[in-house]
């Protein structure tokens, strides 16, 4: 049945929140919803919500001859969305009267057909609220299934591994419980051997565990469910709402994420909502950037990657750029070069036709304000990229016409000397000449040599040859005896129409 002809009967806070529960992601969306909702008036309850959701609600049936029910409004929506309740009020329990919990979970037990992973969620609760419930967390039918799986998986019919968790003994404890349920739920965060077939190594203990995996996936799953596996297992494995968010937004999260701060993971959640908002930004929205200031830079890589930076649309750029940058003291620069490199690496590379407006407002206001990470993990990469083209090129004289200092273009172009030069890269070399930077004799020198060495494979090139002009006009006080002997024979080599005009330009050059 569609959620959105229930979405009426709810209050405006109370609706956004029923929004962001829809979708396999909605469990993250809706805590970052939440906690705007807190900032925002910081009185605010969920009573209204879990009011409306208990209330009851006449169902029609699909066949005219079966009578009108009445249920529960939150046993009508789907499955999916009363994992992501569930999982949602795990962690959000502690501002959420017992008793509003208990009559939730009471009216989700009239639904008849209930998912796996809805009853398992419920029972978990009731466990988290004292309501003694002894129920093992799994369905009987996913138990008979997964006795199967075990006894095909040793081969013996012993009974080892996963098969001790359903041997239909009463759980001991409750870290027994929650051992069971993560065999269940997480398989791939678990470290040890699961069923030993054999001590042949570790080699076979992997495949073991894939086959496992798959044959569970196929046999226990339908489509609905694989889809928001990862997101409610990981939750209902812990009883500490402190480690859940991480485990939201990634469900397959290294151990780098999980160190991670809490307040950062709860800042990361917020950014996440922030981004994928349609709504504009004020300043208490980006006030939740300031977490980048404390964080090392070893966590500013590992918040990038949960947060997508990479994939992030052309549009966002701008506002955050100046979101990220503008308010913040400078970051160090492992910092700033990492979120560089985040932002606009990939953007930058994958160009095939001019940048973009807010593309080239991001470089640009990035390079003025942080020019060394900028040369070393933007500009570098790009010239040592195969395939660079115009699109790059354009960029790149931008930023050395506009962002960077004789430092700077000198440090780019030495950057030249160490990589294969195209028609791209002579256009960059060109536009770092015609800057005037402050060239050392020693690095006019190797320069030189380099022109020398490549002329061979440029004698039809017009770019080639207008930059060797620029160097005998703008740099002839620096063309010693030396050079100009070995510029001579590189021009007879030249088959451009520019020729005669080079041999003259290096025939004026008298002082050596």
């Amino acid at each position: 049945m569609d959620t959105g002809m229930f979405l009426s009967l709810f209050d405006g806070q109370s609706k956004l929140l029923v929004r962001s529960l829809c979708g396999t992601s909605g469990v993250h969306r809706a805590l970052g919803v939440f906690h705007r909702q807190q900032r925002a008036n910081p009185q605010m309850s969920l009573s209204n919500l879990m009011e409306t959701l208990c209330q009851d609600e006449i169902t029609y049936p699909d066949a005219k001859d079966q009578p009108l029910t009445v249920k529960p409004l939150v046993c009508l929506f789907p499955a999916l969305f009363k994992q992501n309740l569930l999982s949602f009020i795990h962690l959000v329990q502690s501002v959420l009267p017992r008793t509003t919990v208990l009559h939730l979970l009471k009216c989700l037990s009239q639904d008849l057909h209930p998912s796996p992973w809805v009853t398992a969620l419920v029972r978990q609760l009731e466990r988290n609220l004292g309501a003694h419930n002894e129920e093992p967390l799994y369905t009987p039918l996913c138990s008979q299934r997964l006795k199967e799986l075990s006894q095909r998986l040793v081969g013996s019919g012993e009974t080892e591994g996963w098969a001790k968790c359903f041997s239909g003994q009463p759980v001991e404890s409750e870290s027994r419980r929650t051992s069971c349920l993560s065999e269940l739920g997480t398989q791939r965060k678990r470290k040890g051997s699961v069923v030993t077939l054999d001590s042949d190594g570790e080699e076979t203990g992997q495949q073991s565990k894939r086959i496992k995996m798959d044959l569970c996936g196929s046999e226990c799953l339908n489509a609905e469910e694989q889809s928001a596996k990862a997101e409610a297992s990981g939750r209902l494995g812990s009883d500490a709402p402190a480690e859940t968010p991480a485990e939201e937004l990634q469900p397959a999260t290294d151990s780098s994420c999980d160190a991670l701060p809490e307040h950062i993971k709860v800042s990361v959640l917020q950014i996440k909502e922030l981004l994928e908002s349609q709504t504009e930004w004020d300043q208490s929205s980006m006030e939740v950037f300031k977490v980048l200031n404390d964080c090392d830079p070893g966590q500013v890589e590992v918040l990038c990657s949960m947060l997508n930076f990479p994939d992030l649309l052309e549009q966002t750029l701008p506002k955050l750029c100046s979101s990220i940058f503008g308010p913040s003291p400078d970051f160090s620069y492992s910092t700033a070069a990492t979120l560089i490199k985040s932002l606009l690496l990939q953007k930058v590379l994958f160009l095939s036709e001019p940048a973009s407006r807010c593309l080239v407002a991001a470089v640009m206001s990035l390079c003025s304000r942080y020019p060394r990470p900028m040369c070393h993990v933007l500009i570098g990469p790009v010239l040592e990229e195969k395939n660079i083209g115009n699109p790059q090129a354009e960029l790149l004289n931008r930023l050395i016409e506009g962002c960077l200092d004789s430092h700077y273009r000198l440090l780019v172009l030495q950057m030249t000397f160490k990589i294969a030069w195209s028609e791209a890269v002579l256009s960059i070399i060109h536009s770092l000449l015609d800057s005037k930077p402050d060239l050392s004799e020693e690095l006019f020198t190797q320069f030189i040599e380099q022109l020398v060495s490549k002329g061979p494979q440029f004698t039809k090139s017009v770019k080639f040859a207008k930059m060797m002009l620029t160097v005998l006009t703008k740099y002839s006080s620096h063309v010693t005896a030396a050079h100009k002997h070995s510029l001579h024979g590189c021009l007879i080599l030249n088959e451009t129409f520019l020729k005669k005009s080079l041999q003259a330009a290096l025939k004026r050059i008298t002082h050596t």
